[in-house]
Protein backbone atom coordinates (compact mmCIF):
# COMPACT_ATOMS: atom_id res chain seq x y z
CA UNK A 1 0.00 0.00 0.00
CA UNK A 2 1.05 3.87 -0.48
CA UNK A 3 1.76 5.51 2.87
CA UNK A 4 -1.59 6.53 4.47
CA UNK A 5 -2.09 10.05 6.23
CA UNK A 6 -2.38 9.20 9.91
CA UNK A 7 -4.36 12.10 12.15
CA UNK A 8 -5.65 12.58 15.47
CA UNK A 9 -8.78 10.53 17.26
CA UNK A 10 -10.72 14.12 16.87
CA UNK A 11 -9.28 14.84 12.76
CA UNK A 12 -10.40 10.85 12.30
CA UNK A 13 -13.63 11.14 13.47
CA UNK A 14 -14.20 14.49 11.48
CA UNK A 15 -13.07 12.52 8.35
CA UNK A 16 -15.39 9.86 9.24
CA UNK A 17 -18.72 11.53 9.88
CA UNK A 18 -18.20 13.65 6.36
CA UNK A 19 -17.74 10.38 4.40
CA UNK A 20 -20.85 8.75 6.36
CA UNK A 21 -22.82 11.23 5.70
CA UNK A 22 -22.02 10.72 2.01
CA UNK A 23 -22.89 6.59 2.61
CA UNK A 24 -26.08 7.60 4.06
CA UNK A 25 -26.97 9.27 0.60
CA UNK A 26 -25.89 6.49 -1.26
CA UNK A 27 -28.12 4.06 0.71
CA UNK A 28 -30.96 6.56 0.45
CA UNK A 29 -30.65 6.66 -3.39
CA UNK A 30 -30.12 2.49 -3.48
CA UNK A 31 -33.18 2.03 -1.83
CA UNK A 32 -34.86 4.88 -4.43
CA UNK A 33 -33.31 2.14 -6.81
CA UNK A 34 -35.01 -0.61 -5.44
CA UNK A 35 -37.81 0.62 -5.92
CA UNK A 36 -38.22 2.03 -8.89
CA UNK A 37 -36.62 -1.77 -9.89
CA UNK A 38 -39.92 -3.39 -8.25
CA UNK A 39 -41.69 -1.05 -10.43
CA UNK A 40 -40.53 -2.32 -13.23
CA UNK A 41 -42.63 -3.50 -16.02
CA UNK A 42 -43.66 -7.64 -16.06
CA UNK A 43 -43.39 -9.86 -19.45
CA UNK A 44 -45.30 -13.16 -19.12
CA UNK A 45 -43.55 -16.57 -19.91
CA UNK A 46 -45.46 -18.40 -22.18
CA UNK A 47 -42.56 -20.54 -23.25
CA UNK A 48 -42.93 -24.06 -21.34
CA UNK A 49 -39.48 -25.01 -20.18
CA UNK A 50 -38.86 -28.23 -18.33
CA UNK A 51 -35.70 -29.01 -16.38
CA UNK A 52 -33.83 -32.23 -14.80
CA UNK A 53 -33.67 -32.21 -11.16
CA UNK A 54 -33.40 -33.93 -7.83
CA UNK A 55 -37.28 -34.40 -8.05
CA UNK A 56 -37.17 -35.67 -11.89
CA UNK A 57 -38.88 -33.30 -14.71
CA UNK A 58 -39.48 -30.04 -13.17
CA UNK A 59 -40.98 -26.77 -14.79
CA UNK A 60 -41.08 -23.29 -13.22
CA UNK A 61 -44.28 -23.86 -11.33
CA UNK A 62 -42.41 -26.99 -9.63
CA UNK A 63 -39.36 -24.97 -9.18
CA UNK A 64 -41.19 -22.25 -7.09
CA UNK A 65 -41.91 -24.87 -4.96
CA UNK A 66 -45.11 -23.11 -3.46
CA UNK A 67 -43.46 -19.85 -2.86
CA UNK A 68 -45.19 -16.78 -5.40
CA UNK A 69 -41.59 -15.44 -6.15
CA UNK A 70 -38.33 -17.24 -7.96
CA UNK A 71 -34.55 -15.99 -8.03
CA UNK A 72 -32.47 -17.91 -10.63
CA UNK A 73 -28.89 -17.54 -10.37
CA UNK A 74 -27.66 -18.40 -13.80
CA UNK A 75 -24.33 -20.43 -12.95
CA UNK A 76 -21.62 -20.78 -15.94
CA UNK A 77 -21.21 -24.69 -15.97
CA UNK A 78 -21.60 -25.80 -20.02
CA UNK A 79 -22.13 -28.97 -21.69
CA UNK A 80 -18.90 -30.28 -21.93
CA UNK A 81 -17.60 -28.56 -18.88
CA UNK A 82 -15.56 -30.52 -16.17
CA UNK A 83 -16.54 -28.23 -13.16
CA UNK A 84 -18.12 -24.98 -13.10
CA UNK A 85 -16.98 -21.59 -13.34
CA UNK A 86 -14.73 -20.07 -9.86
CA UNK A 87 -16.57 -16.57 -9.93
CA UNK A 88 -19.97 -18.08 -10.20
CA UNK A 89 -18.86 -20.61 -7.50
CA UNK A 90 -17.73 -17.86 -5.48
CA UNK A 91 -21.55 -16.06 -5.57
CA UNK A 92 -22.41 -19.88 -5.32
CA UNK A 93 -20.67 -19.99 -1.68
CA UNK A 94 -23.06 -17.05 -0.73
CA UNK A 95 -26.45 -19.03 -1.48
CA UNK A 96 -26.85 -21.69 1.51
CA UNK A 97 -26.54 -19.48 3.87
CA UNK A 98 -29.20 -17.10 1.69
CA UNK A 99 -32.01 -19.39 0.85
CA UNK A 100 -33.38 -20.23 4.49
CA UNK A 101 -33.87 -16.70 5.28
CA UNK A 102 -35.12 -16.09 1.56
CA UNK A 103 -37.87 -18.88 2.09
CA UNK A 104 -39.24 -16.92 5.40
CA UNK A 105 -40.27 -14.15 2.64
CA UNK A 106 -41.66 -16.46 0.08
CA UNK A 107 -38.87 -16.15 -2.07
CA UNK A 108 -37.87 -19.68 -3.90
CA UNK A 109 -33.88 -19.46 -4.62
CA UNK A 110 -32.55 -21.74 -7.75
CA UNK A 111 -29.67 -22.50 -9.43
CA UNK A 112 -29.81 -23.12 -13.39
CA UNK A 113 -27.00 -24.30 -15.60
CA UNK A 114 -26.43 -26.18 -18.98
CA UNK A 115 -24.19 -28.93 -17.83
CA UNK A 116 -26.37 -32.31 -17.14
CA UNK A 117 -27.53 -33.12 -13.94
CA UNK A 118 -24.86 -36.10 -13.24
CA UNK A 119 -22.12 -33.42 -13.92
CA UNK A 120 -23.86 -30.83 -11.93
CA UNK A 121 -24.93 -33.07 -8.84
CA UNK A 122 -20.91 -34.31 -8.97
CA UNK A 123 -19.41 -30.62 -8.97
CA UNK A 124 -22.20 -29.57 -6.05
CA UNK A 125 -21.04 -32.23 -3.91
CA UNK A 126 -17.05 -31.98 -4.42
CA UNK A 127 -17.92 -28.41 -2.90
CA UNK A 128 -20.54 -29.20 -0.53
CA UNK A 129 -23.38 -26.94 -1.71
CA UNK A 130 -26.99 -27.82 -0.63
CA UNK A 131 -29.14 -25.39 -2.56
CA UNK A 132 -31.19 -26.38 -5.15
CA UNK A 133 -29.93 -27.11 -8.84
CA UNK A 134 -30.94 -28.05 -11.86
CA UNK A 135 -30.27 -28.32 -15.53
CA UNK A 136 -31.75 -26.75 -18.40
CA UNK A 137 -29.87 -29.12 -20.93
CA UNK A 138 -33.02 -30.02 -22.66
CA UNK A 139 -34.40 -26.08 -22.88
CA UNK A 140 -34.01 -22.65 -24.32
CA UNK A 141 -33.98 -21.26 -20.80
CA UNK A 142 -30.52 -20.24 -21.27
CA UNK A 143 -30.86 -19.16 -24.66
CA UNK A 144 -33.84 -16.90 -23.52
CA UNK A 145 -32.05 -15.11 -21.12
CA UNK A 146 -29.29 -14.44 -22.68
CA UNK A 147 -26.58 -16.64 -20.91
CA UNK A 148 -25.69 -19.19 -23.20
CA UNK A 149 -24.60 -18.47 -26.76
CA UNK A 150 -26.59 -19.75 -29.31
CA UNK A 151 -25.45 -21.76 -32.77
CA UNK A 152 -25.75 -18.17 -35.00
CA UNK A 153 -23.64 -16.13 -32.46
CA UNK A 154 -20.64 -19.02 -31.62
CA UNK A 155 -20.58 -18.68 -35.86
CA UNK A 156 -20.62 -14.94 -35.96
CA UNK A 157 -18.28 -14.71 -32.50
CA UNK A 158 -20.68 -11.94 -30.88
CA UNK A 159 -23.33 -12.90 -28.50
CA UNK A 160 -26.21 -10.05 -26.96
CA UNK A 161 -25.73 -9.93 -23.21
CA UNK A 162 -26.51 -7.18 -20.77
CA UNK A 163 -29.14 -5.82 -23.33
CA UNK A 164 -26.10 -5.07 -25.89
CA UNK A 165 -23.97 -6.70 -28.68
CA UNK A 166 -21.47 -7.35 -27.59
CA UNK A 167 -18.17 -9.98 -27.26
CA UNK A 168 -17.95 -12.75 -24.76
CA UNK A 169 -15.31 -14.71 -23.66
CA UNK A 170 -17.17 -17.85 -22.86
CA UNK A 171 -20.00 -19.84 -24.54
CA UNK A 172 -21.57 -19.24 -20.98
CA UNK A 173 -22.67 -16.05 -19.00
CA UNK A 174 -23.30 -15.20 -15.69
CA UNK A 175 -26.67 -14.10 -14.47
CA UNK A 176 -30.07 -13.80 -12.44
CA UNK A 177 -33.48 -13.62 -13.53
CA UNK A 178 -36.05 -13.23 -10.99
CA UNK A 179 -39.82 -14.72 -11.93
CA UNK A 180 -43.42 -14.22 -9.96
CA UNK A 181 -46.57 -16.33 -9.96
CA UNK A 182 -49.87 -15.05 -9.65
CA UNK A 183 -52.94 -16.73 -8.04
CA UNK A 184 -53.94 -17.98 -11.61
CA UNK A 185 -50.84 -19.99 -11.75
CA UNK A 186 -49.17 -17.17 -14.47
CA UNK A 187 -45.77 -16.82 -14.40
CA UNK A 188 -43.69 -13.60 -15.23
CA UNK A 189 -40.12 -12.38 -16.04
CA UNK A 190 -39.56 -9.46 -13.49
CA UNK A 191 -36.04 -8.73 -13.49
CA UNK A 192 -32.92 -9.64 -15.30
CA UNK A 193 -29.15 -8.71 -14.27
CA UNK A 194 -25.95 -9.35 -15.79
CA UNK A 195 -22.35 -8.70 -15.65
CA UNK A 196 -21.40 -6.11 -13.04
CA UNK A 197 -25.18 -6.14 -11.79
CA UNK A 198 -24.30 -8.95 -9.78
CA UNK A 199 -22.00 -7.70 -7.50
CA UNK A 200 -24.56 -7.49 -5.15
CA UNK A 201 -24.94 -10.83 -4.91
CA UNK A 202 -21.30 -11.54 -3.89
CA UNK A 203 -20.58 -10.86 0.38
CA UNK A 204 -16.95 -11.42 -0.15
CA UNK A 205 -16.73 -8.21 -2.43
CA UNK A 206 -18.74 -6.06 0.01
CA UNK A 207 -16.64 -6.98 2.79
CA UNK A 208 -13.54 -6.59 0.62
CA UNK A 209 -14.71 -3.08 0.30
CA UNK A 210 -14.50 -1.77 3.64
CA UNK A 211 -11.07 -3.14 4.16
CA UNK A 212 -8.29 -1.13 3.44
CA UNK A 213 -6.54 -2.22 0.32
CA UNK A 214 -10.24 -2.63 -1.19
CA UNK A 215 -10.88 -5.26 -3.93
CA UNK A 216 -7.02 -5.13 -4.44
CA UNK A 217 -7.70 -5.98 -8.51
CA UNK A 218 -5.63 -3.38 -10.15
CA UNK A 219 -3.23 -5.02 -12.28
CA UNK A 220 -4.90 -8.20 -13.27
CA UNK A 221 -5.88 -9.42 -16.42
CA UNK A 222 -9.80 -8.95 -15.12
CA UNK A 223 -11.11 -8.38 -12.10
CA UNK A 224 -11.97 -11.56 -10.70
CA UNK A 225 -8.65 -13.43 -12.17
CA UNK A 226 -7.66 -14.39 -8.06
CA UNK A 227 -10.75 -16.32 -7.47
CA UNK A 228 -10.10 -19.78 -7.18
CA UNK A 229 -13.18 -23.00 -6.19
CA UNK A 230 -12.96 -22.55 -2.40
CA UNK A 231 -10.95 -25.90 -2.36
CA UNK A 232 -8.24 -24.73 -4.53
CA UNK A 233 -6.94 -21.81 -2.79
CA UNK A 234 -3.26 -22.50 -1.14
CA UNK A 235 -4.12 -23.44 2.26
CA UNK A 236 -7.26 -24.43 2.04
CA UNK A 237 -8.26 -26.97 4.54
CA UNK A 238 -11.92 -28.22 2.64
CA UNK A 239 -12.04 -32.53 1.96
CA UNK A 240 -13.53 -31.41 -2.13
CA UNK A 241 -14.46 -35.13 -1.71
CA UNK A 242 -16.24 -34.67 2.38
CA UNK A 243 -19.34 -33.94 0.59
CA UNK A 244 -19.53 -35.79 -2.46
CA UNK A 245 -21.77 -38.63 -2.50
CA UNK A 246 -21.99 -40.43 -6.04
CA UNK A 247 -25.19 -39.78 -7.52
CA UNK A 248 -27.69 -43.07 -8.05
CA UNK A 249 -28.06 -44.15 -11.51
CA UNK A 250 -31.92 -42.86 -10.81
CA UNK A 251 -30.61 -39.56 -10.13
CA UNK A 252 -28.86 -39.53 -13.79
CA UNK A 253 -30.14 -37.69 -16.34
CA UNK A 254 -27.99 -39.42 -18.80
CA UNK A 255 -29.09 -43.05 -18.07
Amino acid sequence: MEPHKIVSHDEWIAARKAHLAEEKAFTRARDALSRKRRELPWEKVTKTYVFDGPNGKESLTDLLGGKSQLIVYHFMFGPNWEEGCPSCSLIADHLDGAAVHLAQRDVALVVVSRAPLAQIEKFKGRMGWQFKWVSSSGNDFNFDYQVSATPEEKAKGTAFYNYEQTTFPSDQRPGTSVFYKNDAGEIFHTYSSYGRGLDILIGAYNLLDIAPKGRDEAGLSYGMAWVRHHDKYEGATIDPQAAYKEPKKSDSCCD
